[in-house]
């Protein structure tokens, strides 16, 4: 398939929900060359490795899988054990075992540099303008009033409540709309929708979005 083939992508109607995508351009048929290849792991910079490790370990539940001192840097692999993983030391030495690892999708690497632990130069969290691109990680949860009281009560600061779907509310800024650029309202097909998830931020200021696991 070459780069010819997304050169002019048509978007669908406002409002259109469209699986596969507009067109089937999007969905070309199963490439032997690209046969088994899977999203492992994203990494994101963080100043404070204990305040990030807090945040993402003691308030989203993951688990250290291993962490690696570098040199200059030091990487920590976060992921979500099994319901069934009845000894964390375990998981962690089993997951952690590169043929296991690479294996394993939905791994978070949190990037610490060596020396930026109280840095006063701010992580680019990717929604700041005009550095505007990474937008944000997103974790399903059982009950997301809840998590959000919880992580309220915990001091985390909430971007987007549950029940909110207003422009102001999604990670569409007004330096965008007076560029005439993201304009407009969230179409009404889909408002109910951003009603049900909230936005939260990490230490770093990184967005994380949470979605509820059950949608009525």
């Amino acid at each position: 398939m070459s780069p010819n083939s997304f050169s002019v992508l048509p978007q669908g109607e406002t409002g259109a929900f469209l699986p596969g995508g507009p067109s089937a351009t999007f969905n070309p048929p199963v490439s032997s060359s690209t046969t088994g290849y899977r999203l492992n792991h994203l990494a994101i910079r963080v100043r404070e490795p204990s305040r990030s490790l807090h945040f993402y370990v003691d308030l989203l539940g993951m688990r250290v899988v291993f962490s690696m001192n570098a040199g200059p840097f030091t990487i920590y692999y976060l992921g979500h054990p099994p319901p069934d993983a009845e000894d964390l030391g375990d998981w962690a030495e089993k997951t952690s075992q590169i043929p296991v690892m690479t294996r394993t999708e939905g791994l978070l690497e949190l990037y610490h540099v060596h020396g930026t632990e109280g840095d006063s130069e701010e992580v680019s969290n990717g929604n700041q303008p005009p550095n505007l691109g990474f937008a944000h990680l997103g974790f399903t949860v059982p009950d997301t009033k809840a998590a959000v009281e919880r992580l309220r009560a915990a001091g985390v600061p909430i971007l987007k409540e549950v029940g909110v779907s207003s422009r102001e509310a999604v990670p569409l800024s007004e330096w965008e709309a007076a560029r005439g650029i993201g304009r407009g309202e969230i179409h009404e097909n889909y408002a109910w929708f951003f009603e049900k998830f909230a936005m939260i931020a990490d230490p770093d200021g990184y967005m994380v979005e949470l979605l509820p696991q059950s949608v009525e």
